[in-house]
């Protein structure tokens, strides 16, 4: 089969190759890859930036995949060849709260497991879920990490209700799945990002207030007032750095902040009194 694969770490090492498929397993799917979609997960993986050392090699990256199953192995009774299906990464993760677990931690799809930059992938079929019918596969394909992790954050981490205020960062892949499950909740919404014209487009998803971080510096500080100084129940905090103690200036008392990524680097700070006074 045909798969971009890399030999060592580094978005220039990424070749286009050709590999044995895949073997199927018992308890295991075969399935053709029909479409993909991109997370920064997949970029700090590339640029060695996620994972401590290489798994096996030649390594095919990328988590999010949707696609038709080819064939499955003994004891598969959920799906059969034709069926259309999308891949949880996390392939041993499929419901509760993630644990230590060693066997857990070392099952994602796309790193540090083979991923779904090539014409076919093997999972398990505990981690294959049904495709929508009234979804393609290149639809289909943005859903796992992206979707999913917004509404893990929405509704099993937190239990968003109307009557909550939420905050989210930027206009990316989970923060417009964000916008989109929290209003569905009916939650009011508020997005921040740099970028005016991405702003302006947001709003139609009907998002409650928009900040422009370019113009707001101290946007902990307009949150605030768009919630009329009581601040905001749960901020999904996306970009982290410097901006989590942003987060926490913005958060009102007993909210939460799900830490979903560190854009503005692996270091978060914060002032203790914020956080304090938020418990």
């Amino acid at each position: 089969m045909k798969a971009w694969g890399l030999e060592r770490f580094g978005l220039g090492n990424l070749q286009l190759s050709t590999l044995e498929l895949p073997e199927r397993k018992s308890g295991e799917l075969l399935v053709r890859v029909n479409a993909v979609s991109l997370n920064y997960r997949d970029r700090l993986v590339v640029e060695g930036q996620l994972l401590p050392s290489f798994p096996s090699m030649p390594f095919v990256p990328v988590s999010d995949f949707a696609g038709e199953v080819v064939s499955v192995g003994t004891g598969v009774t959920r799906f059969a060849a034709g069926d259309r299906v999308m891949g949880n990464f996390w392939t041993q993760w499929t419901n509760g709260q993630a644990t230590d677990d060693l066997e857990q931690n070392v099952s994602s799809l796309g790193g540090p497991l083979q991923g779904a930059l090539a014409e076919f992938i093997v999972i398990p079929e505990s981690a294959a879920v049904a495709t929508p019918r009234n979804l393609t596969d290149v639809e289909a394909s943005t859903l796992p990490v992206a979707a999913l992790t917004a509404w893990f954050a929405l509704t099993e981490s937190a239990e968003t209700t109307a009557d909550q205020t939420v905050l989210v960062q930027g206009t990316g892949g989970v923060a417009l799945a964000t916008v989109q499950i929290a209003t569905a909740l009916g939650a009011k919404v508020i997005v921040t990002s740099r970028s005016a014209e991405k702003l302006s487009r947001v709003r139609k998803l009907g998002v409650s207030t928009v900040i422009d971080t370019s113009v707001e510096r101290n946007w902990s500080v307009a949150a605030r007032e768009a919630t009329n100084g009581r601040g905001v129940d749960h901020v999904l905090e996306i970009i982290g750095g410097e901006n989590f103690a942003q987060s926490m200036e913005a958060l009102a008392p007993g909210g939460q902040i799900s830490v979903i990524g560190f854009l503005g680097g692996f270091d978060m700070q914060l002032n203790a009194v914020p956080l304090m006074l938020c418990r």
